[in-house]
């Protein structure tokens, strides 16, 4: 008799919660420094003094006394009145473009004794809203891209510059605030960066509808500001984002690698939850995963709203963190669920962006040679140009597809049958559930699996969360938990079968292996399982035996092995396990 823990589809709310899982409480703000201050490292001092010597030895060189002058700009000086490390820095320089003073400065170097790595170029690319040259190097472990101070006049219907003015400073930093290396102060020529610091409040310098027709990519860096300070965006600021003309030149102008850039900077910092929040919020989220027609003419189904994406990582939020979260009435998930999770924060950032991609579930295309691919894999590998690291593009697909083999899980009511350790022993070693070079892990992907079951007991509409339904559903999950570890199933998962491929011709006195080679492997797996202290030794002779019956049929393209009774032999059970001696004590 089965005792089955599922969750019937008709079943109809008893007891709803309004509760809003859009507003899920998250991290605080950062923690401003009361007095903002600029203090250095040994090396960042090192590199200021480098720099200045740098462009006093030029004007030497050079008899020019109006040679450039330095300036660390943008996120370090930002970073560094707020307490922050920083690796990378942003050298302004007014009379001279990046390349040519990178030159010189690596020059100078050398003359010191101070070894750099190879100088790189990155061009200018008006179509794709790089307007400014940029010189990159690494002097004494530390990034330094060089840049000139400049402003760029465009024409109505052109994002081409007509004209370019050196010397003259340009900021998209919310603080716009310089720190001058000559003179060691701190410089804010806004006259609103240091006060928007105070505040948490991020703006852009000049009118935000220009600042992001500029560089559309200023958008996503604003979020992602936003999420990782828990700043406040400026309300001028939403209203230039929500524009349809900037939301559509992100999607063509920017080239998506810089967006995947940004993206992932998100997933793995401090609040991916409030970045996603903000992408919605602002209808952001067709822009940032923006497939294009060339790659999926036409997808299988509509795809869900974006706030199911807001909705699914809150729950995940809510069920790593319960503790930051009001929603204590929902019962915690089995700690082994978050046992992988908790410990591996590139883990946490996969999690976020297959929570991010839900509303692609489900949903397929076919390609210009009419063969079928998942909607998700597009959006992450055109959409956002995120490939393999992480294991985004390989993982996250993977996640997606094992919902359909964990969904409603079910445990037998009498624990101890091995019938059923195998059954789930198997369901945990399938590729899609547990696979290192995908990066998944059993834990997570079921813990995946209940965040997309529980998504559709919250009404957007009506604000209202079916707590009752959510605790049936996460009470199952951890009874089904609680029966693998019985089962002793953690270990076995990464299990190898007693018996190898080379083992199996052996004793099938095959000397080619085939398609039934797989098959048979795993079987041995699955009698693996039901016999968790069987022998090497005994399972080959359990092989032996079912290939002497002929219920091993080499010659076909699949194969089944029936289950069979084995005869007992001396010292064997039915099933072909070593009979236990008896004991001496009656």
């Amino acid at each position: 008799m089965l005792k089955v823990y599922r969750i019937p589809r008709f079943f109809k709310p008893v007891n709803t919660r309004r509760m809003s899982l859009l507003r899920v409480t998250t991290h605080d703000r950062i923690c401003i420094p009361e007095r903002p201050e600029v203090h250095l490292t040994e090396v960042e001092e090192r590199i200021c003094t480098l720099l200045h010597e740098c462009t006093k030895w030029m004007r030497q060189t050079r008899g020019d006394s109006d040679a450039t002058s330095c300036r660390i700009a943008g996120g370090w000086v930002r970073d560094k009145l707020l307490g922050l490390p920083c690796n990378d820095i942003d050298i302004s320089l007014e009379n001279m473009m990046g390349m040519a003073f990178a030159q010189q400065f690596i020059e100078f170097c050398s003359m010191n004794g101070i070894e750099t790595d190879k100088l790189a170029k990155i061009e200018i690319n008006p179509d794709r809203s790089k307007h400014l040259e940029t010189a990159r190097t690494t002097v004494l472990g530390t990034e330094l891209d060089f840049v000139n101070l400049r402003s760029e006049e465009y024409t109505e219907d052109s994002r081409i510059p007509t004209q370019v003015v050196r010397g003259i400073r340009f900021s998209c930093q919310s603080t716009g605030i310089n720190r001058w290396v000559s003179g060691f102060c701190v410089e804010d020529f806004t006259g609103k960066g240091l006060t928007d610091l105070e505040h948490g409040i991020i703006r852009t310098p000049l009118p935000p509808r220009e600042t992001f027709m500029d560089d559309p990519l200023r958008v996503i860096r604003c979020i992602r500001f936003a999420s990782r300070f828990g700043f406040n965006l400026h309300p001028e600021l939403q209203e230039s984002a929500r524009d349809p003309q900037i939301q559509e030149a992100l999607r063509f102008k920017i080239s998506r690698e810089r967006v995947g850039v940004e993206l992932d900077k998100m997933l793995k910092g401090r609040d991916p939850l409030l970045a996603i929040r903000l992408i919605n919020e602002l209808s952001l989220y067709d822009s940032l995963f923006y497939i294009p027609s060339s790659v999926a003419p036409e997808f299988s189904a509509t795809r869900a709203p974006s706030v199911t994406a807001v909705v699914a990582s809150s729950l995940l939020h809510i069920i790593i963190q319960p503790l930051s979260s009001p929603i204590a009435r929902l019962p915690p998930v089995h700690p082994t669920l978050l046992n992988t999770v908790s410990r591996d924060y590139l883990l946490h950032a996969r999690l976020h962006l297959a929570c991010f991609l839900l509303p692609f579930l489900n949903i397929t295309y076919k390609d210009r040679k009419g063969k079928p691919h998942e909607a998700v894999e597009a959006a992450i590998r055109e959409g956002v140009k995120l490939g393999t690291q992480n294991h985004y593009l390989n993982g996250i697909p993977a996640l997606f597809a094992a919902t359909q083999l964990l969904r409603n899980p079910t445990i037998e009511e009498q624990p101890g049958n091995l019938k059923e350790r195998a059954r789930i022993g198997m369901l945990l070693r399938e590729k899609l559930v547990h696979n290192a070079h995908t990066g998944s892990h059993w834990t997570s992907t079921l813990l995946f699996t209940l965040i997309t079951e529980l998504v559709p007991l919250y009404d957007v509409s009506q604000d209202v969360f079916d707590i009752e339904q959510a605790k049936q559903y996460i009470n199952a999950y951890n009874a089904f938990v609680s029966r693998i570890e019985d089962f002793g199933l953690p270990s076995a998962v990464d299990a190898k079968p007693l018996l190898d491929g080379r083992k199996v011709l052996h004793i099938t006195g095959v000397t080619k292996p085939g398609p039934w080679t797989g098959q048979v492997l795993t079987r041995v797996c699955e009698w693996q399982l039901e016999h968790p202290e069987a022998t090497e030794e005994e399972c080959e002779n359990w092989l032996r035996a079912v290939h002497l019956a002929g219920h091993i049929n080499m010659d076909l393209p699949s194969t089944f092995i029936r289950p069979m009774p084995i005869k007992r032999g001396k010292g064997t059970s039915e099933d072909g396990t070593r009979k236990k001696p008896k004991s001496d004590v009656p």
